[in-house]
């Protein structure tokens, strides 16, 4: 890098992303940042500890989380004022992504002070980049527990056709997973869990297909947060009343080998077309 390019670490605050899981997607410049820090700002102290200590980073560490980032603005304002250098991370990714930060990243806006973004790992980025869905997405993140208020969000949602993102806890996601099915019917789907770790996996498949997940999970494996991943409407040129001849001609020479519940899966599936069409003329065959 040209070193005339690079960007001065001077007071103000900087919002400097941290590894989702495996610690070597930390940035040279996040690495820099933090040991130039007079404060950092840490979501949970007990967990950045581990961080900073894997890269020998000194550092005053203060709690900033959701519970005391409004009594916490002014002292951090203070201390920019000061001349300190301020970092803010979160537990994991990038702060203020349904993480704590707002209230700060506002405060220093109505004070005129300079605010960095210091860029690195996402779990919003990362899942959409091994989605296969198209880039257009809207990033929702956590969703709330009452049924009316799921269902009001997702009417809303399932009328856009953008890819959709969200976090989910672990423990919650069959919660989740029925209105999943009941609003976005249609969809494909990736469930991305441990990104980044040894034990990462993604989970695919069209919304209607995904079951219970976390059955044979230990109490261990229900930590943590699924990023959850949903496709933008399903154009179906298929999607009538009909099937056009020539699917009709592999079903019915499918239905001589396979059970009624294979062929309806295989076809709706390879051809985009909604189960209960093809399970009709199957029916219909039969008959």
């Amino acid at each position: 890098m040209d070193k005339n390019k690079e960007q001065i670490i001077t007071s103000g605050l900087y919002l400097v992303s941290t590894p989702i899981g495996n610690l070597g997607d930390i940035t040279n410049r996040a690495l820099k940042v933090l040991q130039t820090s007079d404060v950092i700002l840490c979501e949970d102290t007990r967990r950045s500890v581990k961080l900073f200590s894997h890269f020998k980073i000194k550092g005053k560490l203060l709690a900033y989380h959701k519970y005391n980032e409004k009594k916490m603005s002014n002292e951090i304002i203070s201390l920019i004022k000061k001349n300190k250098i301020i970092s803010l991370i979160s537990d994991a990714g990038t702060p203020a992504i349904s993480d704590p930060g707002v209230v700060i990243i506002n405060k220093c806006i109505e004070e005129g002070i300079d605010i960095h973004p210091v860029p690195g790992a996402s779990a919003v980025t990362s899942a959409i980049s091994v989605s296969g869905f198209k880039d257009k997405y809207l990033f929702y993140g956590f969703l709330p527990k009452k049924k009316n208020e799921i269902k009001s969000i997702f009417n809303n949602l399932s009328k856009l056709d953008l890819t959709l993102v969200f976090f989910i806890p672990i423990s919650k996601i069959n919660f989740y997973l029925s209105d999943f099915k009941r609003y976005f019917n249609d969809r494909k789907i990736v469930i991305a869990k441990e990104m980044t770790k040894i034990h990462e996996k993604f989970i695919r498949g069209n919304v209607f297909q995904v079951n219970s997940l976390v059955d044979n999970f230990s109490d261990q494996e229900l930590k943590g947060e699924f990023t959850v991943v949903l496709s933008g409407k399903n154009k179906q040129k298929n999607i009538t009343n009909e099937i056009n001849d020539s699917i009709k001609l592999e079903i019915k020479k499918m239905l001589k080998k396979y059970s009624h519940k294979d062929v309806v899966d295989f076809i709706s599936k390879k051809e985009d077309l909604p189960k209960k069409i093809v399970y009709d003329f199957c029916l219909k065959l039969k008959k």
